[in-house]
């Protein structure tokens, strides 16, 4: 059995759990929601009167990136409650020893079931993002500009989640691995939005926690860099230094080595998946 099939087999049964029909119900209600919020976007009064086009395109990137976390937490909710099922879940009931008795290595088994949840979490990415940048064209005639980085970053935060969940998996049971890793998502998110005002207001202590969180759990730096790619280049402008501490607006792109130490912390905590999952009994 190779890693691929293993994909493939993962892949399919997350399609038939019930998670796959709850993100769709949520996908559905965030689009609906937000089609009507958008809509509405082109009568909202200013002290001058209705909303110029530059002033409602700024208005909608901000709205675009609360929308855009609304899909990321669905995203994280999804992948981490699929990554505690498909690996303890199968300890659980024992259908694991029937396909670990075969000559197949725990390790092939592992980066399977991994490879075919990045590919489910990035799909749900792509195609939920790709159906809100519509209806916002469409409604108030915005589209982000650089859609696909955005996508691709929020992507790898969805595989830096998932892979946190695989290793809580081999340690505990599906259910509370699902919990830790969405709460761990919540905690650096906060994090980061403390270390955003810490400096807004020129603290450089309070800054220096959300750059710790990110180091130690990437998904928050990622998701800025999302942010980034789907707000309006005026954005910034318009806010002025105090946009450091607005949680929904970012000030850049995370770089390289930045990028590099996500590649680096998604191997370390696959190995150490790999590693515990190795060890324990089945």
């Amino acid at each position: 059995m190779t890693i691929l099939t293993v994909a493939g087999l993962t892949l399919r049964e997350s399609a038939r759990r019930k998670v796959l029909r709850a993100l769709g119900v949520l996908t559905a209600v965030l689009l609906g929601l937000s089609a009507w919020g958008f809509a509405k976007l082109s009568s909202v009064q200013s002290d001058t009167g209705v909303l110029t086009s530059g002033e409602a395109r700024l208005a909608a990137s901000q709205v675009l990136n609360l929308v855009m976390f609304g899909y990321s937490l669905v995203a994280a909710l999804g992948t981490a409650f699929l990554a505690g099922p498909t690996l303890a879940g199968e300890i659980e009931s024992g259908m694991a020893l029937a396909m670990l008795a075969r000559p197949v290595r725990r390790s092939t088994v592992l980066l399977g079931k991994w490879l075919g949840l990045v590919a489910f979490g990035s799909g749900f990415v792509a195609v939920a993002g790709l159906a809100q940048f519509v209806v916002v064209r469409a409604t108030v005639g915005f589209w982000p500009p650089d859609p696909v980085v955005g996508l691709l970053l929020l992507a790898a935060q969805t595989t830096v989640l998932l892979t946190l969940g695989l290793l809580l998996s081999t340690v505990v049971s599906p259910m509370a691995s699902g919990v830790v890793a969405v709460g761990l998502f919540g905690a650096t998110w906060v994090a980061g939005v403390v270390g955003g005002i810490g400096a807004a207001i020129g603290n450089d202590s309070v800054a220096r926690v959300g750059t710790v969180s990110r180091m130690l759990l990437p998904t928050d730096g990622l998701w800025r860099g999302a942010m980034h790619a789907f707000q309006d280049p005026g954005a910034l402008t318009a806010f002025g230094p105090a946009g450091a501490g607005f949680p929904f607006l970012s000030e850049a792109y995370p770089d390289l080595l930045y990028l590099a130490w996500v590649a680096v912390w998604v191997a370390m905590v696959g190995g150490l998946a790999a590693l515990s999952f190795a060890r324990r009994d089945i």
